[in-house]
């Protein structure tokens, strides 16, 4: 199934991803750091990253299954990654002033960023939601990618064409009752995209934009809706190609927007909010 990325926002004329075709050198030379490399869609756009020549610093608190990722990426033929072992949930400043360090010291400046790491939390009302899992998915979702973008800046700006994408959701844009901290916190991604956008647009190379992958076949999409039938959703492979594109000389000029990776989400978001997610 492939996916068809279509932007939502009306500040932007139309550019239809559908039709993009990334080649085989789209990110040849570029260094590009993911987070939540270690799973589900963060894992296939790690893949998808080295088999377009990029270098890569993989991102996450599975140092095993990170390793494990690393082996396949050379295994493939692709550069050989660099690993940062970043708990997001409790990292201390520390940690991301050695992340940024260790990245300046081996690459010296980074050409991209794209924030996938993400906690759904529970599904519940707000009078009963419980308040330290509140925290921990707003830390994960919003707080850490916030920290993370501002420790990287510096390296983002050495670069001559940079890119930070982050990952939202449909009911980022639209709540939907019971998703709790997951729906604010993507508001909130949907807002940094947005202010980052303005205040880096004029001044810098640096562009921002987010990207939905919509229902996916996930841990996470499992999580939320434990009785659907993941096959017959996406594959984390088949939702990557707006994140190649937006990463790459493509979408050079695009900034401060927000994509969907699936028509049905753009054709009616009111009825795809829960369908979308996550």
């Amino acid at each position: 199934m492939r996916a068809l990325c279509v932007e939502t926002s009306p500040l932007m004329t139309e550019f239809d991803w559908s039709a993009y075709r990334p080649g085989a050198d789209e990110l040849r030379g570029r260094v590009i750091a993911i987070t939540g490399a270690n799973g589900g869609i963060g894992t296939a756009l790690a893949l998808s990253c080295a088999r377009h020549g990029a270098e890569l610093v993989l991102l996450g608190r599975d140092g095993k299954a990170l390793n494990s990722l690393a082996d396949r990426i050379e295994d493939a033929g692709g550069v050989a990654p660099s690993i940062a072992v970043l708990d997001l949930e409790n990292a201390l400043a520390a940690q991301y002033d050695e992340t940024a360090g260790a990245i300046q010291t081996r690459y010296g400046r980074l050409d991209g960023l794209v924030h996938m790491a993400a906690l759904l939390g529970i599904l519940a009302p707000v009078e009963h939601y419980d308040v330290p899992t509140w925290c921990r998915v707003l830390q994960v979702n919003l707080t850490a990618a916030f920290a993370l973008t501002q420790v990287m800046l510096p390296l983002l700006r050495r670069s001559d064409d940079a890119s930070v994408v982050f990952t939202t959701s449909s009911v980022g844009r639209k709540a939907r009752a019971f998703w709790g901290a997951y729906a604010v916190s993507k508001f909130g991604v949907e807002a940094l995209t947005q202010l980052l956008a303005e205040e880096l647009g004029g001044s810098t190379r640096i562009r921002v934009n987010a990207v939905n992958p919509g229902r996916t076949r996930t841990r996470m999409r499992r999580q939320a809706y434990p009785s659907e039938d993941l096959g017959s959703l996406p594959a984390p492979e088949d939702v990557i190609a707006p994140y190649i594109g937006l990463l790459g000389p493509a979408a050079r000029g695009i900034n401060g927007r927000s994509f969907d990776c699936q028509r049905g989400a753009a054709a009616a978001p009111s009825a795809a909010a829960g369908a979308q997610q996550p």
